[in-house]
């Protein structure tokens, strides 16, 4: 007899964590919070402690919160601060 899958579906395997596509390369408005967390190298509990106590911007819809890209990235650049002139 031959081995045959024949009807079988072959699904494919599944893609490591690190073989996903980076957060930072793709052009989406939002990131997750466990996205935006990987993004700066902190876990996603600190992330979203980060996010109650306001120092993460995100939005919230329905019980889904997102972190806007261009909010984060302006967080990142430092533009949130005030000037001390």
């Amino acid at each position: 007899m031959h081995d045959q899958n024949i009807g079988s579906v072959r699904t494919p395997p599944a893609v490591a964590a690190d073989q996903q596509a980076h957060p930072a390369t793709d052009d989406r408005l939002t990131w997750t919070v466990a996205e935006a967390a990987r993004l700066l190298g902190i876990s996603k509990d600190t992330a979203y402690e980060a996010a109650r106590r306001g120092e993460l911007p995100v939005k919230v819809f329905g019980r889904r919160m997102l972190v806007p890209r261009g909010a984060l990235l302006r967080l990142l650049d430092g533009a949130h601060e005030v000037d001390r002139a």
